[in-house]
Protein backbone atom coordinates (compact mmCIF):
# COMPACT_ATOMS: atom_id res chain seq x y z
CA UNK A 1 0.00 0.00 0.00
CA UNK A 2 1.53 3.31 -1.08
CA UNK A 3 0.76 6.87 0.00
CA UNK A 4 -0.61 9.11 -2.75
CA UNK A 5 1.15 11.97 -0.97
CA UNK A 6 3.27 12.49 2.14
CA UNK A 7 1.56 14.61 4.81
CA UNK A 8 3.80 17.44 5.98
CA UNK A 9 3.40 20.34 8.38
CA UNK A 10 5.20 23.37 6.93
CA UNK A 11 6.09 26.41 9.05
CA UNK A 12 5.09 29.45 6.96
CA UNK A 13 5.45 32.23 9.52
CA UNK A 14 7.22 35.15 7.87
CA UNK A 15 7.65 33.31 4.57
CA UNK A 16 6.24 34.47 1.21
CA UNK A 17 3.54 32.38 -0.45
CA UNK A 18 2.12 33.31 -3.85
CA UNK A 19 -1.65 33.65 -4.16
CA UNK A 20 -3.19 34.03 -7.61
CA UNK A 21 -6.89 34.37 -8.42
CA UNK A 22 -9.99 36.53 -8.28
CA UNK A 23 -10.79 37.88 -4.82
CA UNK A 24 -13.89 35.74 -4.25
CA UNK A 25 -12.10 32.49 -5.06
CA UNK A 26 -8.83 33.45 -3.40
CA UNK A 27 -10.16 35.04 -0.20
CA UNK A 28 -10.56 31.80 1.82
CA UNK A 29 -7.01 30.78 0.91
CA UNK A 30 -5.71 34.22 1.89
CA UNK A 31 -7.33 33.88 5.32
CA UNK A 32 -5.77 30.43 5.77
CA UNK A 33 -2.30 31.64 4.77
CA UNK A 34 -2.49 34.68 7.02
CA UNK A 35 -3.66 32.49 9.89
CA UNK A 36 -0.47 30.45 9.39
CA UNK A 37 1.62 33.63 9.47
CA UNK A 38 2.58 33.57 5.78
CA UNK A 39 3.30 36.72 3.80
CA UNK A 40 0.91 36.66 0.85
CA UNK A 41 2.62 37.86 -2.34
CA UNK A 42 1.95 38.05 -6.06
CA UNK A 43 3.14 35.82 -8.87
CA UNK A 44 6.21 37.95 -9.57
CA UNK A 45 7.80 37.39 -6.14
CA UNK A 46 11.14 35.65 -6.79
CA UNK A 47 11.58 34.23 -3.29
CA UNK A 48 8.34 32.26 -2.83
CA UNK A 49 8.53 28.48 -3.15
CA UNK A 50 4.84 27.73 -2.64
CA UNK A 51 1.81 29.01 -4.52
CA UNK A 52 -1.96 28.67 -4.40
CA UNK A 53 -3.70 29.37 -7.69
CA UNK A 54 -7.45 29.75 -8.21
CA UNK A 55 -8.92 29.71 -11.73
CA UNK A 56 -5.75 30.38 -13.73
CA UNK A 57 -4.27 27.37 -15.51
CA UNK A 58 -1.71 29.54 -17.30
CA UNK A 59 -0.35 30.77 -13.96
CA UNK A 60 -0.06 27.19 -12.76
CA UNK A 61 2.12 26.35 -15.77
CA UNK A 62 4.28 29.45 -15.35
CA UNK A 63 4.90 28.82 -11.67
CA UNK A 64 5.65 25.14 -12.14
CA UNK A 65 8.19 26.08 -14.80
CA UNK A 66 9.97 28.17 -12.14
CA UNK A 67 10.11 25.22 -9.75
CA UNK A 68 7.38 26.58 -7.47
CA UNK A 69 5.18 23.97 -5.79
CA UNK A 70 1.57 24.74 -6.67
CA UNK A 71 -1.85 24.06 -5.24
CA UNK A 72 -4.40 24.50 -8.02
CA UNK A 73 -7.77 25.06 -6.36
CA UNK A 74 -10.31 22.38 -7.38
CA UNK A 75 -7.80 20.86 -9.84
CA UNK A 76 -6.18 17.94 -7.99
CA UNK A 77 -4.60 16.70 -11.22
CA UNK A 78 -2.50 19.90 -11.34
CA UNK A 79 -1.60 20.03 -7.63
CA UNK A 80 1.87 19.49 -6.24
CA UNK A 81 0.33 19.72 -2.78
CA UNK A 82 -3.20 19.83 -1.39
CA UNK A 83 -4.69 21.68 1.58
CA UNK A 84 -6.37 19.48 4.19
CA UNK A 85 -9.37 20.08 6.38
CA UNK A 86 -7.99 21.20 9.76
CA UNK A 87 -8.95 20.49 13.35
CA UNK A 88 -7.17 23.09 15.51
CA UNK A 89 -6.44 22.31 19.14
CA UNK A 90 -3.25 24.37 19.25
CA UNK A 91 -0.57 23.23 19.51
CA UNK A 92 -2.24 20.04 18.28
CA UNK A 93 -3.25 20.23 14.63
CA UNK A 94 -5.06 17.38 12.92
CA UNK A 95 -5.19 17.44 9.13
CA UNK A 96 -7.64 15.39 7.06
CA UNK A 97 -6.81 15.02 3.40
CA UNK A 98 -8.18 13.06 0.46
CA UNK A 99 -5.58 14.09 -2.11
CA UNK A 100 -8.10 16.54 -3.55
CA UNK A 101 -10.56 13.74 -4.40
CA UNK A 102 -13.35 14.91 -2.08
CA UNK A 103 -13.21 18.12 -0.08
CA UNK A 104 -16.71 17.34 1.20
CA UNK A 105 -15.60 14.06 2.75
CA UNK A 106 -12.59 15.75 4.39
CA UNK A 107 -14.88 18.44 5.81
CA UNK A 108 -17.32 15.83 7.16
CA UNK A 109 -14.54 13.95 8.88
CA UNK A 110 -13.20 17.20 10.33
CA UNK A 111 -16.62 17.95 11.82
CA UNK A 112 -16.80 14.50 13.41
CA UNK A 113 -13.32 14.90 14.88
CA UNK A 114 -14.21 18.36 16.21
CA UNK A 115 -17.00 16.75 18.21
CA UNK A 116 -14.75 13.97 19.54
CA UNK A 117 -11.73 15.95 20.66
CA UNK A 118 -11.98 17.92 23.91
CA UNK A 119 -11.15 21.62 23.89
CA UNK A 120 -8.44 20.94 26.49
CA UNK A 121 -6.41 18.70 24.16
CA UNK A 122 -3.95 21.48 23.38
CA UNK A 123 -3.38 22.13 27.07
CA UNK A 124 -2.64 18.42 27.58
CA UNK A 125 -0.01 18.65 24.85
CA UNK A 126 1.54 21.70 26.52
CA UNK A 127 1.57 19.94 29.89
CA UNK A 128 3.38 16.95 28.37
CA UNK A 129 5.90 19.32 26.80
CA UNK A 130 6.48 21.07 30.12
CA UNK A 131 7.01 17.70 31.82
CA UNK A 132 9.72 16.49 29.42
CA UNK A 133 12.68 17.22 31.71
CA UNK A 134 11.02 15.60 34.71
CA UNK A 135 9.98 12.58 32.64
CA UNK A 136 13.54 12.12 31.36
CA UNK A 137 14.76 12.15 34.96
CA UNK A 138 12.08 9.66 36.03
CA UNK A 139 12.61 7.40 33.00
CA UNK A 140 16.26 7.69 31.88
CA UNK A 141 15.77 4.90 29.36
CA UNK A 142 14.11 6.30 26.23
CA UNK A 143 12.22 3.11 25.42
CA UNK A 144 10.81 2.81 28.93
CA UNK A 145 9.79 6.48 28.84
CA UNK A 146 8.02 6.09 25.48
CA UNK A 147 6.17 3.00 26.69
CA UNK A 148 5.02 4.70 29.90
CA UNK A 149 3.74 7.76 28.04
CA UNK A 150 2.07 5.55 25.43
CA UNK A 151 0.28 3.54 28.09
CA UNK A 152 -1.03 6.70 29.77
CA UNK A 153 -2.28 8.08 26.44
CA UNK A 154 -3.90 4.83 25.31
CA UNK A 155 -7.67 4.44 25.21
CA UNK A 156 -8.86 4.20 28.80
CA UNK A 157 -5.44 5.27 30.07
CA UNK A 158 -4.78 7.87 32.72
CA UNK A 159 -4.33 10.55 30.03
CA UNK A 160 -6.66 9.25 27.32
CA UNK A 161 -6.62 12.22 24.89
CA UNK A 162 -10.33 11.84 24.15
CA UNK A 163 -11.09 12.73 27.76
CA UNK A 164 -10.77 16.11 29.49
CA UNK A 165 -7.55 16.29 31.52
CA UNK A 166 -7.30 20.04 31.94
CA UNK A 167 -5.02 20.72 34.91
CA UNK A 168 -4.01 17.08 35.37
CA UNK A 169 -0.66 16.17 36.93
CA UNK A 170 0.71 14.39 33.88
CA UNK A 171 3.87 13.13 35.63
CA UNK A 172 1.86 11.43 38.38
CA UNK A 173 -0.60 10.04 35.83
CA UNK A 174 2.15 8.55 33.69
CA UNK A 175 4.07 7.14 36.65
CA UNK A 176 0.91 5.47 38.01
CA UNK A 177 0.23 3.62 34.76
CA UNK A 178 1.72 0.43 33.41
CA UNK A 179 3.17 -0.17 29.95
CA UNK A 180 2.90 -3.46 28.11
CA UNK A 181 6.15 -5.43 27.87
CA UNK A 182 7.16 -8.97 26.96
CA UNK A 183 5.93 -10.98 23.98
CA UNK A 184 2.48 -10.83 22.39
CA UNK A 185 1.56 -13.24 19.59
CA UNK A 186 -0.98 -12.28 16.94
CA UNK A 187 -2.32 -15.03 14.69
CA UNK A 188 -4.33 -13.36 11.93
CA UNK A 189 -7.01 -14.91 9.75
CA UNK A 190 -7.12 -12.02 7.28
CA UNK A 191 -4.45 -10.09 5.35
CA UNK A 192 -6.69 -7.00 5.39
CA UNK A 193 -5.54 -4.47 8.04
CA UNK A 194 -9.13 -3.28 8.41
CA UNK A 195 -9.91 -6.68 9.95
CA UNK A 196 -7.51 -6.15 12.85
CA UNK A 197 -9.25 -6.05 16.20
CA UNK A 198 -8.85 -2.94 18.33
CA UNK A 199 -6.52 -4.85 20.65
CA UNK A 200 -4.37 -6.12 17.77
CA UNK A 201 -4.09 -2.64 16.26
CA UNK A 202 -3.11 -1.16 19.64
CA UNK A 203 -0.43 -3.78 20.22
CA UNK A 204 1.11 -3.16 16.80
CA UNK A 205 1.05 0.59 17.38
CA UNK A 206 2.81 0.17 20.75
CA UNK A 207 5.40 -2.47 19.77
CA UNK A 208 9.12 -1.84 20.12
CA UNK A 209 9.83 -4.84 17.88
CA UNK A 210 7.63 -6.67 15.36
CA UNK A 211 8.62 -10.17 14.31
CA UNK A 212 6.69 -11.83 11.51
CA UNK A 213 6.53 -14.69 9.07
CA UNK A 214 7.36 -14.17 5.40
CA UNK A 215 3.72 -14.13 4.25
CA UNK A 216 2.50 -11.38 6.57
CA UNK A 217 1.62 -8.57 4.13
CA UNK A 218 3.19 -5.09 4.33
CA UNK A 219 -0.27 -3.57 4.84
CA UNK A 220 -0.41 -5.30 8.24
CA UNK A 221 3.15 -4.40 9.18
CA UNK A 222 2.50 -0.76 8.27
CA UNK A 223 0.14 -0.54 11.25
CA UNK A 224 3.18 -0.71 13.53
CA UNK A 225 5.15 2.34 14.60
CA UNK A 226 7.46 3.54 11.86
CA UNK A 227 10.49 3.31 14.16
CA UNK A 228 9.68 -0.15 15.54
CA UNK A 229 12.29 -2.79 14.72
CA UNK A 230 10.94 -5.27 12.16
CA UNK A 231 12.37 -8.75 11.82
CA UNK A 232 11.25 -11.62 9.59
CA UNK A 233 11.64 -14.91 11.44
CA UNK A 234 10.74 -18.52 10.85
CA UNK A 235 9.18 -18.91 14.28
CA UNK A 236 8.08 -16.81 17.23
CA UNK A 237 11.03 -15.46 19.26
CA UNK A 238 11.59 -15.66 22.98
CA UNK A 239 10.33 -12.98 25.35
CA UNK A 240 13.76 -11.81 26.52
CA UNK A 241 13.85 -8.67 24.34
CA UNK A 242 13.40 -5.39 26.25
CA UNK A 243 10.09 -3.63 25.78
CA UNK A 244 7.15 -5.04 23.86
CA UNK A 245 7.64 -7.58 21.06
CA UNK A 246 4.64 -8.40 18.87
CA UNK A 247 4.96 -11.56 16.79
CA UNK A 248 2.63 -11.77 13.77
CA UNK A 249 1.74 -14.89 11.82
CA UNK A 250 -1.09 -15.91 9.54
CA UNK A 251 -3.55 -18.59 10.59
CA UNK A 252 -2.65 -22.03 9.35
CA UNK A 253 1.09 -21.66 10.00
CA UNK A 254 2.80 -24.06 12.31
CA UNK A 255 4.70 -21.32 14.12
Amino acid sequence: MTLHSLPLFVRLHGRPVILVGEEEAAAPKRRLLERAGAIVVGEDDPHARLAIVADDAAAVARLKARGVLVNAVDRPDLCDFTLPAIVDRAPVIIAVGTGGVSAGLAAALRQRLEALLPASLGRLAEALHAARTALRAHYPDGGERRRAIGAALAAGGALDPLEDHDGADVIAAIAAGGAATGLERLVLASADPDDLTLRQARLLAAADRVTHRADVPPAILNRARADALRQRTGAAPGDDHPGLTVDVSMRGEGA
